[in-house]
């Protein structure tokens, strides 16, 4: 009798119960990026098997399987914590929970609670895990520049999006890691010009002063530079410039007249340091409107000259035609009128050659008052006129009614010599009458009518 065969050992469908697997290499223990991982084992699976074969099932760890099952969040403050970045996830859950805050103190409706949460947000938060443990990592190392540069990478990234709140949170962060790195003061300085940056956005002008004094005070006399090659303490005074100027506008806005103009002198001691003649020509001529704003017109002509001349040197005509209106306002509060005269008609000569529609049809006006207060009524309607037909071009209704009611007047200030002439009756005075109806020229204003 023939042997049988031996029976094959029974191959199971499940994997035993009772096998022992290996412990995994501390590598495997390390948490994966969810969203790569997964795009990993898609590749790992393949559809390249022979037909008729079962692909492959890949065997999941306890820590692969948590990159399914939690959020991109949890799995990011776990690595945080795992890798020891216990500062990091600190102050990412930190920022995260002010978020939350923030939008339930708005409420319904409002615009915060229309946008995706922070923690929803994967991009955003893989940028914070990145460098804040590399911030943190720096900073056990005593690399404080280093710090300061992933801090830095922080604030800029979320300076071009919509969370401008964590853009301001890292700017303070550089301030404080700069006060620790040893450089001469360059990142300090940087950072106080950062969070002035930051509160003049945020509208908050003494604060942003603050800063940029700060910056000032510490570039001072030094040649440190941006990207542009232009130094740093130049840029601080024009900063300075710009925000003593704000300041002054709204204390002249709340009549502090004495403090305005000394913020303003100040304003221009920094735009003098600038090294710019067109901002400080700027400064002057602030100044100047605020002297005679204040009632002292001829300390106002003092800045407002500086202000011409600069505009001369550099052949700023916008300048020029500024410098000459805001003149001959103060000569006329001096009450030198033909100065003034001579100053708006050189206004309305800079102006014609350039955009300042507004301004020529307001130096019109003012030239057509004092023509027909002086009683040159027929030059007080030609500037009316003038005044008129700017007026029109601009589709400005209001200015363009109040031109007319001036024509009016002053065609009403012609008609009192003819009619003092019609009154005194006499074969010359006729004559006259007449000889003004077939020309309608002035001639009651020649010293030898009766």
């Amino acid at each position: 009798m023939s042997t049988l065969p031996a029976m094959p050992q029974h191959v199971g469908f499940l994997p035993s119960i009772t096998s022992q697997t290996s412990n995994p290499s501390p590598a495997q223990q390390q948490l994966p990026n969810s969203r790569s991982w997964i795009h990993k084992k898609d590749k790992d699976i393949g559809p390249s098997h022979g037909l008729g074969e079962k692909p492959k099932q890949p065997e999941l760890s306890k820590l692969e399987i948590a990159v399914y099952k939690n959020s991109h969040k949890h799995n990011i403050c776990v690595n945080m914590l795992r890798e020891g970045y216990h500062k990091s996830f600190s102050e990412l859950f930190a920022l995260i929970q002010k978020w939350n805050t923030s939008r339930e103190a708005a409420g319904p409706g409002s615009a915060i609670w229309q946008e995706e949460p922070l923690e929803k947000q994967p991009d955003k938060l893989d940028q914070l895990q990145h460098f804040l443990t590399r911030a943190e990592a720096a900073q056990r190392a005593g690399r404080y520049e280093e710090m300061y540069t992933n801090q830095l990478s922080l604030a800029h990234y979320f300076n071009n999006s919509d969370d401008k709140w964590l853009s301001h949170h890292f700017f303070e962060s550089c301030l404080h890691t700069s006060k620790l790195v040893k450089d001469g003061g360059q990142k300090e300085a940087e950072a106080h010009s950062n969070m002035g940056k930051v509160y003049m956005e945020q509208g908050q002008l003494e604060k942003a002063a603050e800063h940029y004094e700060v910056f000032h005070h510490l570039t001072l006399g030094l040649a440190w530079k941006d990207k542009a090659g232009r130094t740093h303490n130049s840029w601080g005074c024009e900063s300075l410039w710009r925000i003593y100027t704000l300041l002054a506008d709204k204390m002249l806005e709340n009549k502090k007249h004495e403090q305005a103009i000394k913020t303003l002198i100040k304003a221009f001691e920094m735009a003098k340091e600038v090294g710019d003649k067109k901002i400080e020509g700027e400064a002057a001529y602030c100044v100047g409107l605020a002297y005679h704003r204040c009632g002292d017109p001829e300390t106002a002509t003092t800045y407002l000259n500086m202000f011409m001349e600069i505009s001369t040197a550099l052949g700023d005509s916008n300048g020029l035609g500024k410098a000459f209106e805001a003149m001959a306002k103060a000569l006329e509060s001096q009450g030198k009128i033909t100065e003034s005269v001579k100053y708006l008609e050189k206004f309305i000569q800079v102006a014609k050659s350039s955009d300042q529609s507004r301004s020529l049809q307001d130096a019109c006006m003012c030239l057509g008052v004092i023509y027909n207060n002086r009683g040159q009524y027929d030059k007080g309607c030609k500037y009316f006129e003038m005044a008129s037909t700017i007026a029109m071009n601009l589709g400005d209704l209001q200015l363009l009614e109040k031109a007319q009611v001036y024509i009016g007047i002053g065609k009403a200030h012609q008609m009192t010599a003819f009619s003092s002439h019609i009154e005194a009756t006499g074969h010359v005075n006729m004559e006259r009458v007449l000889a003004w109806k077939n020309s309608r020229n002035d001639m009651f204003n020649d010293p030898s009518a009766v």
